[in-house]
């Protein structure tokens, strides 16, 4: 269940855009923090860098492991977005979470 929190996000936007020490990438980064389903974490696939949603127990995976060692790899732990860049394709994420998915659903 996903929960919107308009309000507070706003504030938080406010508050974050205000201060002058923080660039405006990490200032998206932290009011997006907010948006984060409980027990999920954000990555960015693509050469769109689109935004999506991983639950926690994917990082027990070892196809999923892989993928993070290659986002180590090739990006570091510099993160602006405040997510893990992985890089692959959206079609190849897409097809691998959903193997995950699959996989896991049927245990």
């Amino acid at each position: 269940m996903r929960i919107k929190f308009s309000g507070i996000k706003k504030k938080l936007q406010s508050r974050v855009s205000n201060n002058a020490n923080l660039s405006s990438a990490a200032a998206d980064a932290a009011a997006s923090c907010i948006d984060v389903p409980k027990g999920h974490f954000t990555v960015y696939v693509g050469e769109a860098h689109r935004r999506f949603f991983v639950p926690l127990s994917y990082l027990s995976q070892p196809s999923f492991k892989e993928l993070l060692h290659l986002a180590e790899e090739e990006f570091g732990f510099n993160h602006p977005r405040g997510g893990i860049t992985i890089p692959c394709t959206e079609d190849y994420f897409i097809s691998l979470t959903h193997l995950l998915k699959c996989s896991s659903s049927a245990s």
